[in-house]
């Protein structure tokens, strides 16, 4: 039997978000429609790999797709109109998530390629070099915020790497337009020798990212796979509102925010913001 989010107690509390240790499907069914601004997914990859503790995530094909189509069909209802979802995966998965979204007419803007380092050709297909980030609204985007990195610099001489055809006085100070091929994120990789589910902690750039992009202050986030809390993490960093969860152990995310926001002082309330979406006026922490 599911249990709504008033009878699931959070396992975190911050000033800017709650974090429950549940099925990811419990909670996101418990919310109300059209009150996430953004939602940024990095769910099991389905990689068939039997780990050296007897723990696989291995799902038949058929059934791997069927799952990611609820939780994908439970994003579409959570956002509100013109809101962005981010989905992370292999692109073997990624187009079918991608081609699901179309029939749900959510509103396609970019296939966003993370670079991958350190892989190896396998049989006879081609070199593996990126993961896919899909990037869909929710209609006509209520928010695009423009981001720019840093134009690159030699590291030994501090000058410009390229000369941009001459037209480098014109390029803006604030730096380059991102693009959608992002080769400085380093992905993290999924490890053999795991002792426990969903410790490999996403590089906070990625989810940087995708909240700057399609947010502003104040707004909320939903993760609903919370793994190694990046997402959380930059949510609280970028003053935004997060909900999140993990079915899996939830303590190294609670240490990871102890260990970055050692001042921190965690309240016993769920923050104001996300009450009447959670339909509690108070929820203490374990």
């Amino acid at each position: 039997m599911m249990k709504s989010v008033t009878e699931t107690r959070p396992i975190l509390i911050t000033p800017h978000g709650v974090l429950y240790n549940s099925d990811c499907l419990d909670v996101m069914r418990s919310l109300p429609a059209e009150t996430i601004d953004c939602i940024f997914a990095d769910p099991p990859f389905n990689l068939g790999k039997q780990y050296n503790n007897g723990k696989s995530d291995l799902l038949a094909e058929d059934h791997y797709l069927d799952w990611c189509r609820l939780w994908i069909t439970e994003s579409i209802r959570l956002l509100k109109p013109g809101g962005a979802i981010f989905i992370y995966n292999l692109p073997r998965w990624a187009y079918q998530m991608a081609a699901y979204l179309e029939e749900q007419e959510m509103e396609f803007r970019h296939w966003i390629a993370i670079s991958m380092k350190g892989t190896f050709p396998r049989g006879n297909k081609l070199y593996p070099a990126h993961y896919a980030l899909l990037y869909f609204t929710k209609g006509i985007p209520k928010t695009f915020n423009r981001v720019r990195l840093p134009i690159p610099t030699c590291r030994h001489c501090g000058k410009d790497i390229k000369d941009y055809g001459g037209h480098r006085k014109y390029l803006n100070p604030a730096g380059l337009n991102l693009t959608d091929f992002w080769d400085d994120t380093s992905p993290a990789r999924h490890q053999k020798n795991k002792s426990r589910w969903h410790v490999n902690e996403l590089k906070p750039i990625i989810p940087e990212r995708c909240i700057q992009i399609s947010t502003n202050a104040g707004e909320v986030v939903l993760d609903p796979f919370g793994g190694g809390g990046s997402t959380y993490v930059t949510a609280e960093c970028l003053h935004r509102f997060w909900i999140g969860t993990e079915i899996g152990p939830c303590e190294p995310i609670r240490e990871r925010f102890a260990r970055e926001f050692p001042i921190l002082e965690n309240p016993r309330s769920i923050p104001e913001k996300l009450r009447p979406l959670l339909n509690e006026s108070v929820g203490l922490a374990r």
